[in-house]
C-alpha cells in the first residue's frame, strides 16, 4: 500500500533522510568489508584467522543484526513510516543488550587465550580495554538515544554514534589496514563518520549539534585516553582480576 502522511503528500527523501541513510548504509558496508572473511564469507576463506569459539558466531549475528537495523531504521523514517520506527526500537534495544553482553564476554574469552586477540599485535591484556571501553560507550549512547527518542535530531544522532563505537573492530580486519597493526589508524577511520556528521551539522546549522559535539568529542578523546590507560599497573591489576574471574 503506497504510504500518504497527515497532509495527503507522499513522504519526501529529503537531504537530511538521504544523509542519515547513507551514513547507515555505509556503517553496515564497513562492517561487511570488515568481517567478510571470518564471518559473512567464512568457508571462501579457510586461511584467514578466525575464532573457534560458537560465542563468537553469535556475537556476530548480533553485531550484524544491529547494523542492518540501523540501515532499517532509517530507511522506515525516509519513507515516512515512523510508526513501524518506533516498534522495531523495542527489538533494537534488545539486540543492544545481546551485543554488550556477548561483546563483555567475547572480550574476556579472547584475552583469556594464550593467543590474545585474533590479530592483534598487542598484549591481551592490554588491548581488554579497547573493547571493553567499546561496551561502555555503546550502553551509554544508545541509552541516551532511547531516553531521546522524542527528540529526532538527538536520538539519530546518538544512534550513529553508538555505530561508530563499534566500527574500530571492523576496520583493523579492513585489507591491508589490518597490516598497520596500529590502533590510531582503526579508530580515526572510525572517526571519519563523526567528521561527516560534523560536516554535516555545520553545512545545516551553522554549529555542531550538542550529541555530535559533546558525544563525539568524548568518544575521539577516550581514544588515545584508553591506550594511555592500558599500559598502567592499575589497568592491568584489574584486567588480570576481571579475566581471572570469567576463567
Amino acid at each position: 500500500m503506497e504510504n500518504i502522511n497527515a497532509s495527503g503528500a507522499r513522504p519526501r527523501w529529503t537531504a537530511e533522510r538521504r544523509f542519515f541513510t547513507g551514513m547507515a548504509i555505509a556503517m553496515l558496508i564497513v562492517a561487511y568489508v570488515g568481517f567478510a572473511r571470518s564471518f559473512f564469507l567464512r568457508p571462501l576463506f579457510p586461511e584467514w584467522p578466525s575464532p573457534s569459539e560458537p560465542i563468537f558466531y553469535v556475537h556476530g549475528v548480533f553485531f550484524s543484526a544491529w547494523c542492518v537495523l540501523l540501515v532499517a531504521q532509517a530507511m522506515l523514517v525516509g519513507v515516512g513510516r515512523t510508526d513501524v520506527h518506533r516498534k522495531l526500537g523495542a527489538f533494537g534495544v534488545v539486540v543492544a543488550a545481546g551485543m554488550v553482553i556477548l561483546g563483555v564476554a567475547g572480550a574476556l574469552i579472547a584475552a583469556n587465550r594464550p593467543t590474545g586477540f585474533t590479530s592483534v599485535p598487542v598484549p591481551p591484556l592490554q588491548f581488554l580495554v579497547v573493547p571493553l571501553f567499546d561496551m561502555v560507550f555503546l550502553v551509554a549512547f544508545v541509552g541516551l538515544g532511547v531516553a531521546n527518542r522524542a527528540n529526532p535530531q538527538s536520538h539519530k544522532r546518538w544512534m550513529l554514534l553508538a555505530t561508530v563505537t563499534l566500527l574500530g573492530a571492523a576496520f583493523a580486519r579492513w585489507p591491508y589496514v589490518w597490516k598497520l597493526g596500529n590502533p590510531f589508524a582503526y579508530f580515526g577511520l572510525a572517526d571519519l563518520f563523526i567528521v561527516a556528521l560534523a560536516i554535516w551539522d555545520f553545512r545545516t546549522r551553522g554549529k555542531l549539534h550538542p550529541v555530535t559535539r559533546w558525544g563525539g568529542l568524548a568518544l575521539i578523546v577516550s581514544q588515545p585516553a584508553r591506550l594511555a590507560l592500558s599500559g598502567t599497573a592499575v589497568w592491568l591489576a584489574f584486567a588480570t582480576w576481571l579475566t581471572n574471574l570469567a576463567r
